[in-house]
């Protein structure tokens, strides 16, 4: 595979004099069509030590606008990044709609490195490779350009590389220090990368294998493959589809079972019985999240629920056996301009809690194929393809370590214009009924089909549902 890029290409002083300020105008245009064009462009910088990465990203930053680019460098791991899944790190640099970022080092880093130095296995290294693939794809079917640049050289050139370093030229203060180390292992890092380019170059993001022996060829080529692909995506851009020619939803026939109608609806307590019950759950519930914080196992715990399902009521008590310093309720909204520039799995990437802590959502990344399905504010197929990727994040926590709670709060029709009629008459409840709650009272059968859907393809053995009866406010608190 790399021997396309051993094979001496130059670029004379004089052919990269002409061809430089064009590519750099160039590209200055490409990024102005993308600011207006909303495409995120995330651009891989990666390949052998020793072949003028740093340089390459450095030469990008003098081509582009530096107020619609931003670098990350990943290299080492902050205790921040250590206590939170492997990908949180990179969620929380995405470049925004219409922006570029560059990647030095990118998710692709930490598993060649652990295999190279047999950290990981064969099977392990193949499932950390599934995973980029399937990240990547996830991006790109949101609407990402990714752009990955493999740079090369000959294990010759690299040696000669360190021999320089060794006597200690004047340019010698450019070479970076880990080429000593990634040297003595050229052939295992080479075949380890071989792969891992093999099993992740697929249509939408490509590798571009580049040359770098020769610095002003590397970066001309980098130029010219930027340009290509940032085109080539912009000419294939695809409108805004309008909510109103979204796929038809499924009916719901009458008389239809579904798992929402095995929930049993007419369980209560008594009063006494609720006061029995929450000042033992409670006393176990504060005693098991500091042993969890002792421990650094965090806790994610998600609320959904039909409208006035108590799904506040449910986090108020539980918060209140929690020890404040220990936990953060996030309560999910419309997105913001910020979030919507994103993937909508970000918003909920960024919030993960630290080893030991407890976040608790008030609704969730549930919402794609819920209310954004249900109002066709998600096309068929961006609701569809989510079911998947809910499934690899809740996995990702999992594998991590974190413990994740998933409650949907079920009440019926009639018990819901109950409390709906209720809020209105009480002054101190008016606030929490809206024209909106009405509206998505009126969609009651779409919900309930989106509904069964998403417990029968998101409860997973390391994420299942737990359906909560939420007729009786008191015995939905205990459950």
């Amino acid at each position: 595979m790399f021997e396309v890029a051993e094979l001496g290409s130059k670029v004379s002083k004089q052919e990269f004099a002409e061809e430089e300020p064009q590519l750099h105008t160039k590209l200055l245009e490409m990024q102005r069509v993308l600011r207006d064009s909303g495409i995120p462009v995330i651009i891989i910088v990666s390949g052998v030590e020793g072949a003028g990465k740093g340089e390459i990203v450095n030469r990008l930053n003098e081509w582009l606008d530096t107020r619609g680019i931003k670098t990350h460098a990943f290299w080492d791991e902050s205790d921040e990044e250590l206590e939170r899944p492997a990908y949180w790190r990179f969620w929380r640099c995405l470049p925004p709609r219409g922006t570029i970022g560059i990647m030095f080092g990118s998710w692709y880093t930490r598993p060649i490195i652990s295999h190279v130095f047999g950290e990981t296995d064969e099977t392990r290294f193949d499932l950390q490779l599934e995973r980029i693939a399937e990240f990547e794809r996830m991006l790109t079917d949101d609407g990402a350009l990714i752009i990955k640049f493999w740079f090369h050289m000959s294990q010759k050139e690299q040696e000669k590389r360190l021999r320089k370093e060794n006597k200690q030229g004047k340019n010698d203060w450019k070479v970076s220090p880990l080429l000593k180390k990634f040297s003595r292992r050229f052939e295992l890092f080479t075949s380890t990368s071989e792969r891992a380019i093999r099993m992740t170059d697929h249509g939408e993001c490509p590798w571009h294998i580049v040359e770098a022996v020769d610095p002003r060829y590397r970066d001309l080529t980098v130029g010219r493959i930027l340009v290509h692909a940032i085109e080539q995506r912009i000419s294939k851009q695809i409108p805004a589809v309008s909510r109103t020619t979204a796929t038809t939803e499924k009916v719901l026939p009458a008389g239809k079972s579904t798992i929402l109608d095995q929930v049993d609806l007419d369980r209560t307590l008594t009063d006494k019985e609720y006061r029995k019950l929450l000042d033992r759950y409670q006393r176990q519930i504060y005693k098991l999240t500091w042993a969890a914080w002792e421990k650094k196992r965090s806790s994610i715990a998600v609320f959904e629920g039909w409208d006035a399902a108590g799904k506040g009521g449910g986090i108020r008590r539980l918060t209140a056996a929690i020890d404040a310093r220990l936990y953060k309720v996030i309560s999910i909204a419309s997105p913001t301009d910020e979030e919507k520039a994103q993937h909508y799995l970000w918003r909920f990437w960024r919030y993960l809690p630290r080893a030991g802590y407890v976040t608790i959502y008030d609704r969730s990344w549930y919402g794609r194929v819920l209310v954004e399905r249900v109002e066709k504010f998600a096309r068929t197929e961006e609701w569809n393809r989510a079911f998947q990727e809910i499934n690899d994040f809740e996995a990702q926590l999992h594998e991590h370590g974190i413990i994740i709670s998933k409650f949907w709060i079920h009440i019926g029709k009639d018990e819901q214009l109950r409390r709906f009629k209720e809020r209105e008459t009480i002054p101190w409840k008016a606030h929490k009924i809206t024209e909106e709650d009405w509206r998505n009272r009126d969609k009651w059968n779409a919900y309930k089909i989106a509904i069964t859907d998403m417990v029968s393809r998101t409860s997973t053995q390391q994420a299942p549902w737990s359906l909560v009866p939420g007729n009786d406010k008191k015995y939905t608190r205990i459950e």
